[in-house]
């Protein structure tokens, strides 16, 4: 059976994570009226990566992750893309204050909260890679106030759990930055989906998945989407004037249908994961941080390995990996053909180069998948050295679908961030990617809105409502201390957040 929606939206979000909540509240934010349709094909929203258990939970500001400060090869640390991901994570606290203080959000405990973010290593070479590392963040305001130490009982002070059992003579170093955060990004989403479902001209479609989308053909700009209600098996039509994507690892699939000419050469890879999660809760009470460590030879970001105490669903719990793994599929509830069937005549050719190109990454997945439970124990005790078995489970983590594109000099590269592609007319946008993705999400939407709507992100009432929801909006935190503080202290408060001076 075939329908057509009797009504017309203005916006079409395909994807109930938190990129599109967070692109839903800014454009009912910034246009009252606006009328958006979002479909998602699951029952639930936030369901895949945005979930709590689906992700590492940090409020990812690069203040404890190694693999954002790269040494490179005359021995200094390269700071540029640290920077901007703490810059990135204040614009993200700001907007999330603004929600509460306007409450569209309430209750901010419940997705986020303050822990503090460490790093621990272990060997003289990377005692010497974290003490540059916390020298060269020392010259930017936005690291102000972190921590650096090789004293064995100020790290014990900070990671109790952590340094029980260690070998006295291990040369060690740390970094604790108090003002950190666990974020549920999960329960965000839900959260601004709650609000976004009650405004008048939204309309949320749960277990509906969109089969295909082309230009409509009647020479509008505008696009046609087929629909299918997974639980009637009815399909019907829908047009619409601008689509965003983001449904995490459906999204090149999704990009593929689209056939825009901005979309070619992308493909994409997946990497699995999954956790030991802690059940012995004495053992879960003896740690209260973020410790992140240093990643492998070959692994990607997302498998940077970290011992995490997170909230989830209101309880504490302890997580240590995580470990990746490989499968073909692109969501934790998607299909083994996902990764076959994305590949097309315009991207075989970047994604054989990045395959051949990353052999290093092909030798680690292949190690961890076939790991053993011993093995997996093994690699908890370089972090725990007493851990147990028996205090730990394995839970399986989300999928994440690195972006292969083309490149120049290589034919294609394997890239570990978010890639936005747009088409040329702005109509449509999509995300692809991982880490540190749902951190960063307000700024991704901020660049997506002034690619896809230029005119109207450049109108005097655009840029008065945005510098309302976001205050430092336009300007460099990182090159205005009193703004930084100003900002900060009120995203703090505002998110019950702890403050460096309550520290």
């Amino acid at each position: 059976m075939s329908t057509t929606i009797q009504y017309e939206p203005d916006v079409v979000l395909i994807g109930a994570g938190i990129m599109s909540a967070t692109l839903g509240m800014f454009l009912k934010e910034l246009m009252p009226e606006v009328k958006i349709d979002i479909y998602e094909r699951l029952d639930v929203a936030a369901a895949e990566s945005s979930d709590a258990w689906n992700n590492a939970g940090t409020g990812h500001s690069a203040f404890c992750e190694l693999n954002y400060t790269p040494e490179l090869s005359n021995g200094s640390i390269d700071t540029a893309k640290a920077v901007k991901i703490a810059e990135w994570f204040e614009v993200s606290k700001q907007f999330w204050a603004y929600l509460v203080e306007k409450d569209r959000i309430t209750n901010p405990e419940d997705f986020v909260r303050s822990i503090p973010h460490m790093s621990f290593v272990w060997g003289e070479e990377n005692v010497e890679y974290l003490r540059k590392r916390f020298e060269a963040l020392q010259k930017f305001p936005i690291f102000k106030g972190m921590e650096f130490s090789t004293d064995r009982k100020t790290i014990e002070s900070w990671m109790p759990l952590v340094m029980e059992g260690r070998d006295e003579k291990q040369p060690i170093a740390a970094t604790n930055m108090k003002i950190g955060t666990d974020v549920n990004f999960g329960e965000l989403t839900r959260d601004m989906f709650a609000w976004l479902s009650q405004q008048e001209g939204v309309n949320i479609y749960y277990g509906h998945d969109v089969k295909s989308m082309r230009r409509s053909g009647l020479g509008n700009g505008k696009w046609k989407l087929k629909i299918k209600n997974l639980e009637t098996g009815d399909k019907f039509r829908q047009y619409t004037k601008f689509i965003f994507i983001g449904a995490g690892g459906g999204s090149l699939h999704l990009l593929e249908k689209a056939d825009i000419p901005e979309g070619n050469g992308f493909g994409g890879f997946p990497v699995s994961g999954q956790w030991l999660k802690c059940v012995n809760e004495e053992v879960i009470k003896k740690h209260h941080a973020k410790v992140y460590g240093k990643a492998s030879v070959g692994a990607p970001p997302m498998s940077v390995p970290h011992i995490d105490t997170r909230m989830i669903n209101g309880k504490r719990e302890l997580l240590f990996g995580p470990y990746a793994g490989f499968s073909t599929k692109f969501l934790k509830h998607g299909s083994y053909f996902d990764l076959p069937t994305s590949i097309k005549a315009n991207n075989i050719g970047p994604m054989l180069a990045a395959g051949y190109h990353n052999m290093s990454l092909t030798k680690y997945l292949i190690e961890q998948v076939t790991q053993s439970k011993e093995d997996r124990l093994e690699a908890l005790k370089e972090y725990l050295p007493d851990a147990k078995m028996e205090d730990w489970v394995l839970e399986t983590a989300g999928q994440r679908v690195q972006v292969i594109k083309k490149d120049e000099e290589k034919g294609g590269k394997l890239e570990f961030g978010t890639e936005v592609i747009n088409s040329a007319d702005g109509s449509l946008a999509v995300l692809l990617g991982a880490s540190p993705g749902a951190s960063t999400a307000v700024s991704i939407m901020l660049d997506l809105m002034a690619r896809c709507f230029p005119e109207e992100v450049a109108s005097a009432e655009w840029q008065a409502k945005l510098k309302e929801m976001i205050p430092s909006y336009g300007q460099s935190l990182n090159n205005n201390e009193e703004l930084l503080k100003e900002v900060r202290e009120h995203s703090e408060k505002m998110l019950g957040l702890e403050s460096l001076d309550e520290k």
